[in-house]
Protein backbone atom coordinates (compact mmCIF):
# COMPACT_ATOMS: atom_id res chain seq x y z
CA UNK A 1 0.00 0.00 0.00
CA UNK A 2 1.24 3.67 -1.09
CA UNK A 3 -0.03 6.98 0.36
CA UNK A 4 0.22 9.07 -2.78
CA UNK A 5 0.68 12.99 -2.37
CA UNK A 6 0.22 15.09 -4.72
CA UNK A 7 0.65 18.83 -5.02
CA UNK A 8 -1.02 20.80 -7.58
CA UNK A 9 -2.22 24.06 -9.42
CA UNK A 10 -5.82 24.98 -8.23
CA UNK A 11 -7.34 25.48 -11.19
CA UNK A 12 -5.87 22.28 -12.13
CA UNK A 13 -7.77 20.15 -9.44
CA UNK A 14 -11.15 19.59 -11.64
CA UNK A 15 -9.94 17.99 -14.48
CA UNK A 16 -7.52 15.49 -12.07
CA UNK A 17 -10.76 15.46 -9.86
CA UNK A 18 -12.88 14.20 -12.78
CA UNK A 19 -9.41 11.98 -13.87
CA UNK A 20 -8.89 10.03 -11.29
CA UNK A 21 -12.74 9.08 -10.81
CA UNK A 22 -13.21 8.23 -14.23
CA UNK A 23 -10.02 5.23 -13.45
CA UNK A 24 -11.63 4.33 -10.26
CA UNK A 25 -9.79 6.12 -7.91
CA UNK A 26 -12.33 7.79 -5.23
CA UNK A 27 -10.83 7.90 -1.86
CA UNK A 28 -8.52 11.33 -1.44
CA UNK A 29 -8.53 13.96 0.74
CA UNK A 30 -7.55 17.63 -0.03
CA UNK A 31 -5.93 20.61 1.50
CA UNK A 32 -5.18 24.16 0.17
CA UNK A 33 -1.39 24.97 1.04
CA UNK A 34 1.00 27.21 0.44
CA UNK A 35 4.33 26.34 -1.17
CA UNK A 36 8.08 28.09 -3.15
CA UNK A 37 9.02 25.94 -5.41
CA UNK A 38 10.64 26.71 -8.35
CA UNK A 39 8.49 29.66 -9.52
CA UNK A 40 9.80 33.13 -8.83
CA UNK A 41 9.02 35.18 -6.31
CA UNK A 42 5.52 37.88 -7.47
CA UNK A 43 5.99 41.88 -6.71
CA UNK A 44 2.60 43.58 -6.85
CA UNK A 45 2.74 46.74 -5.41
CA UNK A 46 0.10 47.99 -2.82
CA UNK A 47 -0.20 51.76 -1.51
CA UNK A 48 3.15 52.53 -3.26
CA UNK A 49 5.04 49.56 -1.15
CA UNK A 50 6.20 46.65 -2.72
CA UNK A 51 4.85 44.12 -1.64
CA UNK A 52 6.68 40.20 -2.42
CA UNK A 53 4.45 36.58 -2.72
CA UNK A 54 6.60 34.15 -1.93
CA UNK A 55 4.23 31.67 -1.61
CA UNK A 56 2.25 30.26 -4.03
CA UNK A 57 -1.32 28.81 -3.52
CA UNK A 58 -0.97 25.01 -4.32
CA UNK A 59 -3.58 21.88 -3.47
CA UNK A 60 -2.44 18.87 -1.73
CA UNK A 61 -4.04 15.60 -2.63
CA UNK A 62 -4.24 12.63 -0.79
CA UNK A 63 -4.64 9.45 -1.93
CA UNK A 64 -3.89 5.99 -0.33
CA UNK A 65 -3.94 3.04 -2.64
CA UNK A 66 -3.04 -0.50 -3.38
CA UNK A 67 0.04 -1.42 -4.91
CA UNK A 68 -1.29 -2.20 -8.15
CA UNK A 69 -2.82 0.85 -8.30
CA UNK A 70 0.35 3.22 -7.75
CA UNK A 71 1.41 3.74 -11.50
CA UNK A 72 -2.28 4.56 -12.66
CA UNK A 73 -2.67 6.81 -10.32
CA UNK A 74 0.47 8.75 -10.98
CA UNK A 75 0.40 8.40 -14.50
CA UNK A 76 -3.48 9.61 -14.50
CA UNK A 77 -2.20 13.00 -12.22
CA UNK A 78 0.72 14.14 -14.73
CA UNK A 79 -1.97 13.57 -17.22
CA UNK A 80 -4.15 15.44 -16.17
CA UNK A 81 -2.56 18.32 -13.92
CA UNK A 82 0.44 18.73 -16.31
CA UNK A 83 0.70 22.22 -17.96
CA UNK A 84 4.42 22.56 -18.76
CA UNK A 85 5.06 25.47 -17.22
CA UNK A 86 6.92 25.93 -13.54
CA UNK A 87 4.46 25.28 -10.60
CA UNK A 88 2.75 22.19 -12.34
CA UNK A 89 3.70 20.58 -8.82
CA UNK A 90 5.31 17.39 -7.38
CA UNK A 91 4.08 13.33 -6.80
CA UNK A 92 5.70 11.81 -3.70
CA UNK A 93 5.23 8.31 -2.85
CA UNK A 94 5.41 6.61 0.65
CA UNK A 95 4.78 3.11 1.58
CA UNK A 96 2.17 2.45 4.07
CA UNK A 97 2.41 0.10 7.13
CA UNK A 98 -1.29 -0.09 8.31
CA UNK A 99 -5.05 0.70 7.18
CA UNK A 100 -7.60 0.40 9.68
CA UNK A 101 -11.54 1.34 8.47
CA UNK A 102 -12.67 2.63 11.18
CA UNK A 103 -16.40 1.44 10.91
CA UNK A 104 -16.08 -2.08 10.56
CA UNK A 105 -12.42 -2.79 11.82
CA UNK A 106 -11.12 -3.78 8.03
CA UNK A 107 -7.33 -3.68 7.22
CA UNK A 108 -5.01 -2.99 4.79
CA UNK A 109 -6.17 -3.62 1.14
CA UNK A 110 -9.80 -4.62 2.40
CA UNK A 111 -9.98 -0.94 4.09
CA UNK A 112 -8.78 0.79 0.99
CA UNK A 113 -11.26 -1.09 -1.05
CA UNK A 114 -14.38 0.64 -2.14
CA UNK A 115 -17.31 0.53 0.10
CA UNK A 116 -20.37 -1.94 -1.57
CA UNK A 117 -24.18 -0.25 -0.70
CA UNK A 118 -26.28 -2.40 -2.38
CA UNK A 119 -26.91 -4.86 -5.42
CA UNK A 120 -23.51 -4.22 -7.06
CA UNK A 121 -23.44 -0.66 -6.83
CA UNK A 122 -20.53 0.55 -4.90
CA UNK A 123 -19.10 4.58 -3.84
CA UNK A 124 -16.87 4.11 -6.51
CA UNK A 125 -19.21 3.63 -9.28
CA UNK A 126 -21.57 6.42 -7.97
CA UNK A 127 -21.36 9.21 -10.92
CA UNK A 128 -19.25 12.14 -9.34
Amino acid sequence: MKMITAIIRPERLPDVKTSLFREGITGMSLSTVLGHGGEQDTVEHYRGSAVVFEFVEKVKIEIAVANHLVDKTIATILKSAQTGSVGDGKIFVQAIERVVRIRTGEEDNLALSPIPLSAGRTLSSDPA
